[in-house]
């Protein structure tokens, strides 16, 4: 596993945060925001440090993980 620098890990968490708010709320499950930040951190590990690309690929992801929803 990679070490990430507080700055990355800051804006990643941040990230995260921005993501979920796309999620609507009675949809926002721990296990929802585990699997968005699951991306976010390996998108973070295949170099990708700015804070639109962590948003960008975690966005990609929100109609996967709410079609798991069923």
């Amino acid at each position: 596993m990679p070490a990430f620098n507080p700055e990355l890990i800051g804006l990643m968490r941040m990230a995260l945060e921005d993501v979920m708010m796309r999620i609507p709320a009675d949809q926002a499950t721990p296990g929802i925001k585990a699997y968005l930040a699951e991306i976010i951190l390996k998108a973070a590990a295949q170099g990708e440090t700015s804070y639109e690309g962590l948003i960008a690929a975690a966005s990609s992801q929100i109609h996967t993980v709410m079609s798991m929803l069923g």
